[in-house]
């Protein structure tokens, strides 16, 4: 049975106030994951952003406006920039993430012409079930990091964000603000819940002192990004073998975010538009990001959430937002001013984004009505949660390897076939 929208996929918001504010609430999620790739990395976050941006009206364009998905800066190619780059220099990991995106689109054009009823056989509901619930649980240590709840962890970031008292009150501040714009709000503010969070724990932070306006003193108002065009530097293939790999991972939670985001909705996404669709758009958005000089872009857990949390789904929300992000890449002061937010603000309501999706998994199964007293269900379930969240990995090269969902995900596929699907009793004598 399919979800009640507040707002449904292709309806527009009643008011340009009400999509505009709406669109916002997509940014705030987004901003902080989106320009810290570029953070990590070395690329420009001015390119992020209009990456970013340019990457979701892409998508938006390929799946014929039928999916609300924001597309953000890739952390799983983290690695295989900073190593290509320190290596071989920039342009050869802007060329190995071209080629990342033209996989996506040989995928993608293979599944159109072998057609995609194999899907419902290798990712029947006891195979996604799990893997919805892994991305949103493996994400959980981000949340409560950020929260400023992790004094001990072996994140130095998340460490010193928990050696002050103050940072998880921060975070209680906007969680509880959420919470109580989510469930007691009425009409508008019942939809920007995430928003309200964020507003109010910002403020909170600034009256206790958390907030460092220093960046803004030297900020220019306007800038135009640091666009690094292609064939303005030498093209070199010498890492495309690091980042070949990756895309394999990559198009394994494309396919988890899509169900994640399916079933927030009540749509079948890898059947309409059709994965092959997703896949067309993920990819040359990333091709054409990494011809600017931006990251890889891939879907957001972070604006999934946001749909599930606020039940807008209105893809003209999220292409307000891809156009508020290209605006952005251009006004400096107010991306600075985005960038003072503290990470326990965002922290506090992370805990509900991220725990939204997990439970999203566990409602797929009981939808489906997965049996747990089969043995069978029971050992694909158990192991892909064991290896999904237990840090299993398998090593690809020295900048790729398959862990987390992706890990997870291949676990469930194999177990299903050799348990589900192949007729073992026909090899009896």
């Amino acid at each position: 049975m399919k979800d009640t929208l507040f707002i449904g996929i292709k309806e527009r918001p009643k008011s340009k106030l009400q999509w505009g504010v709406l669109s916002l609430q997509h940014v705030f999620a987004m901003f902080g994951a989106t320009v810290l790739v570029p953070i990590l990395t070395g690329l420009s976050i001015s390119v992020a952003l209009l990456a970013s941006g340019i990457g979701t009206l892409i998508y938006i364009a390929f799946t014929k406006a039928k999916v609300p998905v924001y597309l953000g800066s890739s952390f799983a190619y983290i690695s295989a920039i900073a190593v290509a780059s320190n290596s071989f220099g920039a342009g050869a990991a802007f060329v190995g993430l071209m080629v990342v995106g033209l996989i996506y689109v040989l995928v993608a054009t293979i599944i159109r012409f072998a057609g995609k009823a194999w899907l419902d056989t290798l990712l029947p509901p006891v195979v996604i079930g799990p893997m919805i619930a892994i991305i949103g649980i493996s994400l959980a240590s981000v949340a409560t990091g950020q929260a400023g709840l992790s004094p001990n962890s072996g994140d130095a970031f998340f460490a010193f964000l928990g050696s002050n008292a103050i940072n998880p009150l921060i975070a209680l501040v906007s969680f509880a603000t959420t919470v109580i714009l989510a469930v007691f709000a009425k009409g508008f503010f019942k939809v920007v819940p995430i928003l309200g969070g964020i507003l109010v724990g910002y403020v909170f932070a600034i009256i206790v002192g958390q907030v460092d306006f220093t960046p803004l003193s030297n900020a220019a108002i306007l800038s135009f990004p640091d666009v690094t065009l292609f064939g303005t530097y030498a093209i070199d293939f010498r890492a495309v073998l690091m980042f070949a790999p990756i895309a394999f991972v990559t198009i394994a939670e494309h396919i988890g975010d899509h169900t994640v985001l399916g079933s927030i909705t009540g749509e079948n996404f890898l059947q309409d538009p059709g994965l092959e669709n997703t896949l067309l758009g993920d990819g040359v958005a990333t091709f054409v990001s990494a011809m600017l000089g931006g990251p890889a872009n891939t879907t957001y857990g972070e604006n999934t959430g946001v749909v599930g949390m606020t039940k807008v789904g209105s893809v003209y929300v999220i292409g307000g937002a891809a156009l508020i992000a290209i605006l952005l890449s251009f006004v400096n002061i107010f991306t600075t001013l985005i960038s003072t937010i503290p990470a326990p603000v965002m922290g506090g309501v992370l805990v509900l984004l991220f725990g939204l999706i997990a439970g999203n998994g566990l409602k797929v199964m009981i939808e489906a009505k997965v049996d747990l007293t089969n043995m069978k269900n029971v050992i694909i379930v158990a192991s892909m949660l064991v290896v999904g969240l237990g840090q299993a990995e398998i090593v690809i090269n020295n900048a790729a390897s398959l862990t987390g969902m992706s890990l997870a995900a291949l676990v469930g596929i194999v177990l299903n076939v050799l348990l589900h699907v192949i007729p073992w009793k026909n090899f009896k004598k």
